[in-house]
C-alpha cells in the first residue's frame, strides 16, 4: 500500500517532470503570426473602408462630373448647360442679324451722303444755266430809257428780276461783294488793271460781271478791273 501510495503521491511531480517546457521562440513566433493575422484582417478592412469613401467621394465630389437627367454638368460646384443646337442657330442668325444691320447703316450714311452731293452738283448747274438770265436781266432794267421808267411794264420787269434773285438767295445763292473789296483771287478774276489814285493798291475798282456763290463754294467768280 505504501508503494502505490508513493507512487499515486508522486505521480504529479513525475509528469510535471516529464512533460516538456514550451519553447519561448515558439512563443514568440505565435504571438507574431497571430499579430500579422490580426494586423492583416484590419489593413484589409481599412482597405475596403478606404475604398469604399473614396468610392462615395467621388460620387458626390465638386471636381466630379456627372450628366444627369436634365443634362446639366455639375463642374467645380458650378451648373454648366450643354447647348443646344437651337441655341446656336439663335446664336448664329443673331450675330448675322447684327451685321447685316451695321452693314445697312454705312450703306444708308454713304448713300445719304452721296445724294447730297449728287444734289449740290444738281444745283450749281441749275444755278449756273440761271446766271445768264439774271445778267440778261440787269443789262435790260440797266438799258430802260428815262422816261419808260415808272411804267408798268418797266415795273413788272424789275419785280420779275427781284423775286428771282429772292429765290435763288432763300436756295443759298449770294452775289460777291466786289468793288471797294481788296482784290482775292479766290472770289475775284482780274481781267484788268487801272490807275486810280482814290484807291490803293489790289483794290477793286470795277465790277464787270458779277460773281456768285452757292453755300460755301463759289459758282461763278467776279470778273473785275483791279487799281494799280
Amino acid at each position: 500500500m505504501e508503494e502505490e501510495l508513493n507512487s499515486q503521491d508522486g505521480s504529479p511531480d513525475t509528469a510535471k517532470e516529464d512533460s516538456p517546457e514550451p519553447d519561448p521562440a515558439e512563443q514568440q513566433a505565435s504571438r507574431s503570426g497571430d499579430a500579422a493575422e490580426e494586423a492583416s484582417a484590419d489593413t484589409g478592412e481599412e482597405s475596403d473602408a478606404r475604398e469604399g469613401q473614396e468610392q462615395n467621394e467621388a460620387k458626390g465630389a465638386p471636381g466630379a462630373e456627372e450628366e444627369p437627367e436634365d443634362g446639366k454638368f455639375h463642374v467645380f460646384g458650378k451648373k454648366k448647360q450643354k447647348k443646344d443646337a437651337k441655341d446656336i442657330q439663335i446664336e448664329e442668325l443673331t450675330d448675322r442679324l447684327r451685321r447685316n444691320m451695321a452693314e445697312f447703316d454705312n450703306f444708308r450714311k454713304r448713300t445719304e451722303k452721296e445724294k447730297s452731293a449728287m444734289f449740290e452738283i444738281g444745283a450749281r448747274d441749275i444755278i449756273e444755266r440761271i446766271l445768264p438770265v439774271i445778267d440778261n436781266f440787269e443789262r435790260g432794267l440797266a438799258a430802260v430809257p428815262e422816261d419808260v421808267k415808272g411804267t408798268p411794264f418797266a415795273d413788272g420787269m424789275e419785280m420779275i428780276y427781284k423775286q428771282l434773285l429772292k429765290n435763288l438767295e432763300d436756295a443759298g445763292v449770294r452775289a460777291i461783294k466786289a468793288e471797294g473789296e481788296p482784290f482775292d483771287p479766290n472770289f475775284h478774276n482780274a481781267v484788268m488793271h487801272v490807275e486810280d489814285e482814290n484807291l490803293g493798291e489790289n483794290v477793286v475798282a470795277q465790277e464787270l460781271q458779277k460773281g456768285y456763290m452757292y453755300r460755301d463754294s463759289v459758282v461763278r467768280h467776279s470778273m473785275v478791273s483791279v487799281a494799280n
